[in-house]
């Protein structure tokens, strides 16, 4: 039974596999060649600029901690055959191939940083059983795998989504020597590509926890070179506080890493739990445990934003973005939703914190991909799916209808299913002092980041006391507001009859539309520790004054044409910037704020496929997508509590 419902789910997959299968080498050459020019070539005329002195005042560095390789199960299954090389080259600004043939570069210019994050389980296994004579290509369904029946490639995979779901490995696979290969694989290519001050690499690997198939993925970043032999993987422990405790022993060592969920909107509830594994409730030392371990939280990535729902936040008419509420690789719907996403937990570590004075889920938030090309999609109108032959063409993807229908009319009226709306790829921001692996991490352990939805837009937040007249354009401003308050990711305790401020900046992306508005999410909880949500708006566009009523914007007009995708450039603002005060502010209250910025609406991937191909957009897609970006929240705690 557990097979025939992986049937379901993986049927159009494997026969999209097998369809592909005859372009393999030539591809998979092609690619690897492309990556030797590119690093040799220093990325061309894309490549960084040279290293600089650090700033104190911190530099933005945009990057993904969440991208995937031919090390991968579900990208090999899916003909990817790029490596981590590829990878960094497509990151530095080269070109690749992508399984169809086509090739892959961002529009945008290079990241600034990448970290190769490749499933630990079966990591380098399929291609193992892909190549004869090996052992691996012994096991009793390795020539159903790659067969050219689309049954056979279903039932063997079968026995994967199995083994995946319970955390048993299958016995058959369960010598190392390909995992600990790939695993070298990743780290060697890692060094050869970090390039201090000008490129950063991090050592990484994904720990892919399903059970019963709801999701407790993490990626897991290593601050240096040092890491060890073999990855902690879901077949050691599905439990994320046993992942946990096994950093807490490499730290020990001198491997210093952490952890960071992603995807928690398909955990079913189970990502932000008010219990721990075991179902008792949370206690100080498990509070303790996750935050060294876990202070980071991916926001947003192609399998949806983790933010929030309407369900959860009934007030934020902006909350219904992006969502995508099933099961990773199924078409089960999710239903439940609190403990699933990141607003509702962040209240309840503040629930948490007032009954056992430990906050469990105080996290910062970064943004990835999940790309499994080697690349991802960051932008709306380069979109090119994230799962090699299984969503490399509009047709196969939802956007364009199936090449024996001639409309959506059709294809919906025989019964058509809609599409899983997956998105583009997020982006990570993080102010450091320089590019290097040691700055960017400390940035990441202080929360000092922001994820996007894609775009480079730029955010800084802080608060703090006399922070009147500050302009964060200058770099007096930001010295200022460093030394008056407190960035994005910190602690700020009452000052006796004083109210604090929040000094907000936004910057828009020269590749994207303009800005729409700032945001300042606040959570909350009274005196009997029950938890509360509220969104003010701070900085219209286009001198636009927040209504003190409402605490909203006035709309601004801008639109996007859906027959040529040309947005709104005359409204909205290339930089808002806000000094803004709680209206509302209590001094006896804990809570937290952070910033959400708005862009103009713009065509949503799925849309410029349409139009491109000369048809009507998908009816069961949003046409449009106001891109924003998320920073880590700002923690406010009353004077008379511990911190």
């Amino acid at each position: 039974m557990q097979i025939k419902l992986c049937a379901r789910c993986f049927l159009i997959a494997a026969a999209l596999l097998i369809a592909a299968c005859a372009q393999e080498t030539s591809l998979s050459e092609e690619t690897s060649e492309a990556a030797k020019q590119t690093s040799e070539a220093g990325a061309g005329e894309t490549s960084a600029p040279p290293p600089s002195r650090p700033n104190p005042l911190r530099n933005v560095y945009f990057g993904d901690l969440h991208l995937h390789t031919r090390n991968s199960y579900d990208a090999y299954l899916f003909n990817v055959r790029a490596t981590p090389e590829d990878a960094y080259a497509y990151a530095k600004g080269g070109t690749i191939k992508h399984p169809m043939g086509f090739d892959l570069q961002m529009n945008s210019g290079p990241l600034d940083f990448l970290a190769v994050t490749d499933h630990a389980e079966y990591l380098g296994v399929l291609e193992a059983i892909d190549t004869p004579g090996t052992e691996y290509s012994k096991a009793p369904y390795a020539k159903d795998l790659f067969s050219s029946d689309r049954g056979d490639v279903i039932a063997a995979f079968g026995h994967f989504v199995v083994s995946l779901r319970t955390g048993e490995i299958l016995p058959e696979l369960s010598d190392m020597s390909a995992t600990k290969s790939a695993w070298r694989q990743t780290i060697d290519s890692a060094e050869r590509n970090y390039e201090p001050g000008v490129f950063t690499t991090f050592i990484g690997y994904e720990f892919t926890s399903l059970p019963e198939m709801r999701n407790l993925h993490r990626n897991v970043i290593f601050a240096s070179d040092k890491a060890p032999p073999a990855p902690f993987s879901a077949f050691d422990a599905q439990n994320p506080e046993d992942l946990w405790r096994w950093l807490d022993a490499k730290r020990a060592e001198g491997m210093e890493a952490l952890a960071i969920p992603h995807n928690a909107n398909a955990s079913d509830g189970t990502m932000f739990e008010r219990v721990k594994w075991n179902g008792q409730p949370i206690d100080r030392a498990y509070a303790e445990l996750r935050m060294r371990n876990e202070p980071l939280v991916e926001i947003i990535q192609t399998k949806g934003q983790s933010e929030t729902l309407p369900l959860l936040s009934p007030n934020d008419e902006f909350a219904g973005f992006e969502v995508m509420d099933l099961y990773v690789g199924s078409i089960k719907p999710v239903t439940t939703f609190a403990g699933g996403y990141v607003r509702d937990a962040l209240k309840r570590g503040l629930e948490t914190e007032a009954r056992i004075g430990a906050n469990p889920y105080k996290m910062g938030v970064v943004a990835g991909s999940d790309g499994h090309n080697a690349a991802a999609p960051y932008e709306e109108d380069n979109y090119f799916a994230n799962h090699g032959v299984l969503d490399g063409k509009p047709e196969l993807r939802g956007s364009v209808p199936p090449p024996d229908y001639e409309s959506w009319d059709a294809y919906y009226a025989d019964g058509g299913r809609a599409p899983r709306a997956m998105g583009s790829g997020g982006l990570t921001g993080v102010w450091a002092e320089e590019n290097t692996r040691a700055s960017l991490f400390a940035a990441m352990r202080r929360k000092e980041t922001f994820g996007t939805s894609g775009p480079r837009i730029r955010v800084r937040l802080f608060a703090g006391y006399g922070l009147e007249g500050v302009n964060l354009a200058t770099d007096e401003g930001v010295r200022a507001a460093y030394e008056n308050g407190v960035p994005m990711g910190g602690d700020l305790v009452a000052k006796q009859d004083e109210t604090p401020q929040f000094a907000v900046i936004a910057m828009r992306d020269i590749h994207s539309a303009p800005l729409q508005r700032i945001q300042i999410v606040k959570g909350w909880t009274d005196e009997t520790g029950k938890s509360f949500e509220k969104v003010f708006d701070v900085a219209c566009a286009d001198n636009g004054a927040v209504d003190p009523a409402t605490h909203r914007c006035p709309d601004n007009g801008a639109t996007a044409d859906l027959e040529t995708c040309e947005f709104s450039e005359d409204k909205g603002d290339a930089e808002l910037q806000s000094l803004w005060t709680d209206p509302e502010f209590d001094p006896a209250q804990n809570a937290f704020y952070y910033a959400r910025v708005l862009e103009n609406p713009t065509c949503r991937w799925s849309t410029w496929d349409a139009i491109r191909a000369g048809v009507a957009p998908n009816p069961k897609l949003a046409k449009t997508i106001q891109e924003r970006a998320y920073t880590s929240p700002i923690w406010f705690t009353p004077a008379n509590d511990d911190q």
